[in-house]
């Protein structure tokens, strides 16, 4: 069927006489906006208040925000600041681009309001924000007397090594826990974080307890006290302990302890720290998960640690059982034949023994165990067991310190952040050397489990560069952490150089 195209007809300019479409004004756009400004009495100019040191902006009138730049927090703080804004429709906002050392923040707005007889005009115009620096309440006191906390959160752990704080640290990092904290300062056996309020330090230990087993106590100090208003101030301090049970950790179970968990054991590992703790028999395969209030009802200590495993080579594998799934670790019963690295040359002592690694233990491997043939055990619970016969040694993890000697002193191609903290003085007394050999020892504990890095944030190394000429066969079966796994760091100079890069490509 044959349609007539219909045609707008167009009407002149009752101004400048240019033809138009016909509207109810009969005025073309350029002449109605020279007649009619709809942003007269809209403000152009405001001036914020904001803190240098923690970057919030005010919301009057006593609200401090935290806003990046560009964000839509501060966008949408940067509206809400605007008066007589509800005489238009806000059609759409967005930030012009300033210097960042400039104090000065653009924003484009679009306002559409009905002119003469019934016409809708949209217009656009920027508002020009002014920051001037305010310290709040909390920064200032902090720059008055950096000692003047109200609450400090003392987290300590009698072992000797410092792995278990150096994952706390990447754990508090990825979650920004201790983001409230005004001071951060590493002590001898633990670290301390100061509060300008006692719910910070409230939020922060319920964060830890989440993640490692705990038991604390607080108490506090009178500082000041008005009798007129009858008004206190109060310093408090909570003191929080960390199991010292650590992974990788030889257990003798109290005998009550063994009995309520089914007569498990009496030896046994730890296979996992959270919030739980995961013993397992490396003899049978049976597991306990015990957490911080079972823990600390009935507390007891370590047989052996980490730091006196022995290195052994492995000589026959025999496999027992398949693999078993325990919390979210796979394990395998298996005899192994073992010899100590340090007997060669020197006897032919081979021991014979019962192992959970049997999924990881090949003839000619190395492992590292606790050499309880040798070893002088001076422990009261075990005196207790009159009658357990102890093995020759016990195995804990494949040794992968061979095939690390090809890659001794190579970078790697990831990094991790750390906490800005102060370091006390008695802590400086002790060797450096100890604190760089345990973050080296919990670097390759993250390597060698997988499951440790999910909790946790790893960041490219943009300076790691791959070698031309290095080996294929350099670090061949070494675990490390795989490249899908690693995250950009944001930097804000690096998207604009991106930016500016695309625009001369374009030209």
């Amino acid at each position: 069927m044959f349609k007539v195209q219909q045609t707008i007809g167009s009407v002149l300019c009752c101004k400048c006489g240019i033809p138009m479409a016909p509207n109810a004004a009969n005025m073309c756009v350029r002449c109605l906006r020279s007649e009619v400004d709809i942003t007269e009495g809209l403000q152009k100019s405001v001036i914020i208040s904001w803190c240098p040191e923690c970057q919030c902006y005010l919301q009057p009138p006593r609200t401090w925000i935290k806003a990046e730049l560009e964000s839509k927090e501060l966008l949408t703080f940067c509206v809400k600041r605007l008066k007589n804004l509800n005489k238009v429709t806000t059609a759409h906002a967005e930030f012009v681009w300033t210097e960042p050392h400039s104090k000065r923040i653009k924003v484009k707005l679009q306002v559409r309001k009905e002119v003469l007889n019934g016409v809708i005009l949209e217009q656009a115009y920027i508002v020009e924000y002014v920051q001037t620096d305010h310290m709040c309440e909390s920064c200032s006191r902090v720059q008055a007397n950096p000692d003047q906390w109200v609450a400090a959160v003392q987290l300590r752990q009698h072992v000797s090594h410092r792995r278990t704080f150096f994952y706390l640290e990447q754990l508090i990092l990825k979650h920004d826990a201790a983001v409230r904290a005004i001071k951060i300062k590493q002590m001898h056996e633990g670290i301390d974080f100061f509060f300008a309020n006692r719910s910070h330090a409230l939020k922060f230990m319920e964060f830890v307890g989440k993640v490692v087993p705990i038991k604390s106590r607080n108490d506090k100090q009178l500082v000041s006290h008005d009798s007129k208003s009858n008004n206190y101030n109060y310093k408090y301090t909570f003191s929080v302990e960390i199991c010292p049970i650590c992974r990788e950790d030889l257990i003798c179970l109290p005998p009550k302890v063994a009995v309520s968990l089914g007569n498990l054991g009496p030896l046994v590992l730890c296979s996992k720290v959270s919030n739980n703790i995961v013993l397992l028999d490396p003899f049978t395969l049976r597991h306990a998960f015990i957490d911080a209030d079972q823990y600390w009802r009935a507390p007891y200590g370590a047989l052996l640690s980490s730091k006196q495993l022995v290195e052994y080579v492995v000589l026959d594998v025999e496999s027992l059982s398949s693999e078993v799934n325990v919390a979210g670790s796979k394990y395998s019963l298996a005899d192994v034949q073992v010899a100590r690295a340090s007997d060669f040359g020197k006897n032919d002592t081979i021991f014979t023994m019962r192992t959970h690694l049997g999924h990881l233990l090949n003839p000619g491997d190395y492992a590292l165990g606790y050499d309880l043939y040798g070893a002088n055990n001076n422990d009261i619970v075990l005196d207790k067991y009159k009658n357990l016969v102890l093995p020759d040694a016990i195995l804990v993890k494949k040794s992968y310190e061979e095939k690390r000697q090809k890659t001794r002193g190579k970078p790697r191609p990831w990094k991790l952040k750390s906490l800005n903290m102060e370091v006390d003085d008695s802590c400086k007394k002790h060797n450096e050397e100890k604190i760089n050999a345990d973050y080296k020892r919990f670097i390759e504990d993250l390597e060698e489990n997988p499951e440790m890095t999910f909790n946790i944030n790893l960041y490219r190394d943009k300076e790691y560069q791959t070698s031309e000429m290095a080996s294929v066969s350099d670090g061949e079966d070494v675990p490390s952490v795989p490249l899908e796994q690693l995250l950009d760091e944001l930097d804000i100079n690096d998207e604009e150089d991106d930016d500016d890069d695309e625009e001369s490509m374009t030209e």
